[in-house]
Formats: structure tokens, C-alpha cells, sequence
């Protein structure tokens, strides 16, 4: 099975994943997986407390995939040494917690999952370069060149497309540009829209959950299961708000 949450920013919003809160866990295995679409934030000081929570998060029963948001330390992500794993390139934080490196096209379950991670902090003020935010947020050339190769490779045919930022045609419709602006990354996924068939994209980055439409889908607090026909919500923003 593969299970699809939003941000999880370190140990703040981890709690979604605690077995109160996610009681399905107890019949899950290590060949489920659950995706947590950016801001992993556990991969940002290595502190104690942090590598508590990487334990926690180590010693669930499933397999944790992620892609980058804009809150990750990515001096720390890019030391990781690279392995390939179900058709794309990924960073091996610990023995089941895997980065999805961006632009790959990754089989998992069966299923053709686009993964492309960065997003550009709209608090880049209160940030210190190499600190608290790093360049990298936003893809480089070779990420977005890397990501045409694969999707071609795929037949420009993926089921899942696994993002933090939106479309900008659905941000801008969405959000104030002075909130969230628009950038190369979110109009590159306006060309990706257009020109891929997929069935259901997943993005976190915007601390909401609903459905803008029946394939594109903001994700925060809520998990997801993906289904032959789509996906159920297991538990939703509101169920977890009044826990």
C-alpha cells in the first residue's frame, strides 16, 4: 500500500503519524510506504533531539519516502551518497527512510510516481543563507533536464505526480502573489500539467488540505491511501484538529 501525507517540519507535525492517530499502521509492513510531500525537516542539525525523532520515524513498520520542500538543510542532503532504487536516484537517511531525488520517475507498488522536490520560501527575510534557507530550494538546470529525460523515458505517462509547490495557474488562483509568488519551478509545472498524463497529483508547501479539482490535490495534515481507483482519506484535517 502507499500512503501520502503533507509536512511534517521536523518533530512539529509529526504527530499525524503516531499510531493513535494513524492506527492502520499496525497491519502495515516494510514493503508499504508512506510519502510525505516536502518539508521532511528532520534532516537539519542532526541535534539530539532530532535524532530522537529520526529513530521514532525509523522504527515505524512501513518504509518513509520524502521529497525536499524549502525547509531542508541541503548542505546535509547533499553530503548523503546517491543510490538508485525502484528506477530513480535517492538519498538513504537511515535503513528505511529514503529521499526521492527530484526529476525521477519512480515504480513503487506498481504504480509510475513522478517525484520533483523545491519550493522558494516566502519568509526568505527572517532566513540566514546557509543557515535557516539554502539556494538549492529551487532546482538547478540539470534537475529540470533531468525530469524532462525521465518523464519522456516514461512516455510522458506517469499514475502519481508527488510535488511541494502547485502549478502556478492553480497557486495563483489559490493564493496572493505576495503570499506565495510565482517562480520557474511553479511555471515548469504548468508545462508538466499540460503536457504529461497522470492521474493524481499530491502537493504539500501550503499548511492546507483539499481538493482544487479530481487530480490535483493540497495535502497538510491529512493521509491518503492510494486505491486502484484513486485514493481514500484515512484521516482528515479535521479529525486530527480535534484529537
Amino acid at each position: 500500500m502507499i500512503f501520502i501525507t503533507g509536512d511534517i517540519h521536523g518533530s512539529f507535525d509529526i504527530a499525524k503519524l503516531s499510531t493513535r492517530r494513524f492506527p492502520e499502521q499496525k497491519e502495515l509492513t516494510r514493503n508499504d510506504y508512506l510519502i510525505i510531500c516536502g518539508d521532511f525537516g528532520l534532516l537539519w542539525d542532526n541535534s539530539g533531539e532530532e535524532l530522537y525523532w529520526r529513530k521514532w520515524l525509523e522504527n515505524k513498520p512501513w518504509t518513509t519516502l520524502w521529497i525536499d520542500g524549502n525547509h531542508e538543510n541541503f548542505d546535509l542532503l547533499d553530503q548523503l551518497p546517491e543510490e538508485e532504487w525502484h528506477g530513480g536516484m535517492i538519498h538513504r537517511v537511515s535503513e528505511h527512510i529514503f529521499h526521492l531525488c527530484r526529476g525521477y520517475v519512480f515504480d513503487i507498488d506498481g504504480r509510475k510516481i513522478f517525484a520533483f522536490g523545491g519550493a522558494e520560501s516566502h519568509d526568505k527575510e527572517f532566513r540566514k543563507q546557509g543557515v535557516s534557507i539554502w539556494e538549492r530550494e529551487m532546482p538547478s538546470d540539470e534537475e529540470y533536464k533531468r525530469a524532462v529525460d525521465s518523464l519522456n523515458k516514461a512516455g510522458n505517462r506517469v499514475d502519481v505526480i508527488i510535488t511541494h509547490s502547485l502549478p502556478a495557474r492553480i497557486q495563483e488562483e489559490l493564493f496572493p502573489p505576495d503570499r506565495y509568488v510565482t517562480n520557474r519551478l511553479t511555471r515548469f509545472f504548468d508545462v508538466i500539467d499540460r503536457m504529461i498524463s497522470f492521474k493524481l497529483w499530491f502537493s504539500g508547501h501550503y499548511h492546507r488540505t483539499m481538493d482544487y479539482d479530481a487530480r490535483h490535490h493540497l495535502i497538510f495534515n491529512s493521509i491518503v491511501k492510494l486505491t486502484d481507483d484513486g485514493f481514500e482519506n484515512i484521516r482528515t484535517e479535521r479529525i486530527l484538529e480535534d484529537i
